[in-house]
C-alpha cells in the first residue's frame, strides 16, 4: 500500500513504526539528508528524489520497491506548497495498482519551525493523534483530467483527516465520534480497497450518522 500524509508530521510515523517493511520517498534536497539518515537508522528503506524533481526516476524506483514493500510518500514535499498534493502519488497508484491509505496526524501545541511546511516538533509530554482512512483504489489508465480530479479528492480527504487528528489532539480524552471511528476501523479491515468515489460517499454517510447520533 501507499501511505500518504503531510510533510510537516513526518516525525510521527518515523517514531511509531520503526523497523517495518516500508520504503519512504525522501527528497534529494540537502536539508533532507538528516531525515534520510534517521529513517535508515530506524529501519526504513529510502528512495531519494521527489515526484516533481527527478520524478520519473523516483517513481520507477518506488514502483520496483512496491512489488514487495509498502511505500510512504509526503505528497506536498519537498518544497510545498504546504498541504497541496502533487500528482505523483496518484499516478503511481494508478499505474501500479497499489491502493492509497491517507493518514492525518495532529499534536497539541507543537513547536513549529519557520519552514515552508511549518514543520511540527512535539514538545515533551505532547499528545499526538493519528486518524487513518480506508485504503482507496485509484482506477488504472486515467486521463490527465481524471488524475487531477482524483488528486483534488485525495487532497481534501487528507486535509479532513489531518484537521480531525489535530482537533482530537488539542481536545484530548475520548472523542464524541468513537462510534464513527469504530465503523471506520471495520472498513479498514475489509479485504478489498475502496475506489475513491465510494470512499467519499461512505465518509459522508458515516459522518452524517455520527452528527445525528
Amino acid at each position: 500500500r501507499i501511505y500518504v500524509f503531510w510533510h510537516e508530521y513526518i516525525l510521527v510515523p518515523l517514531s511509531l513504526r520503526p523497523h517495518c517493511d516500508i520504503v519512504m520517498l525522501v527528497s534529494r534536497h540537502g536539508d533532507a539528508e538528516v531525515l534520510a539518515r534517521v529513517a535508515g537508522h530506524l529501519g526504513f528503506g529510502c528512495v531519494r528524489g521527489s515526484t516533481t524533481r527527478g520524478g520519473t526516476a523516483a517513481l520507477l524506483e518506488l514502483a520496483r520497491h512496491g512489488k514487495k514493500s509498502h511505500l510512504a510518500i509526503t505528497p506536498d514535499g519537498p518544497q510545498g506548497p504546504r498541504r497541496k498534493m502533487a500528482q505523483g502519488a496518484i499516478y503511481l497508484a494508478s499505474q501500479s495498482g497499489m491502493p492509497i491509505v491517507p493518514m492525518g496526524f495532529g499534536m497539541d501545541n507543537p513547536k513549529r519551525m519557520k519552514s515552508w511546511d511549518r514543520f511540527a516538533i512535539p514538545r515533551p509530554f505532547s499528545r499526538v493523534r493519528c486518524v487513518v482512512g480506508p485504503a482507496i483504489r485509484i482506477p488504472p489508465r486515467l486521463s490527465r483530467e481524471a488524475l487531477e480530479d482524483a488528486r483534488l479528492r485525495m487532497q481534501a480527504i487528507m486535509t479532513d483527516l489531518t484537521l480531525e487528528a489535530e482537533n482530537w489532539a488539542e481536545r484530548g480524552g475520548t472523542r464524541a465520534g468513537d462510534g464513527f471511528e469504530r465503523q471506520r476501523t471495520r472498513v479498514l479491515q475489509t479485504a478489498s480497497p475502496l475506489p475513491v468515489e465510494q470512499y467519499t460517499q461512505l465518509a459522508i454517510a458515516q459522518e452524517t450518522q455520527r452528527l445525528s447520533a
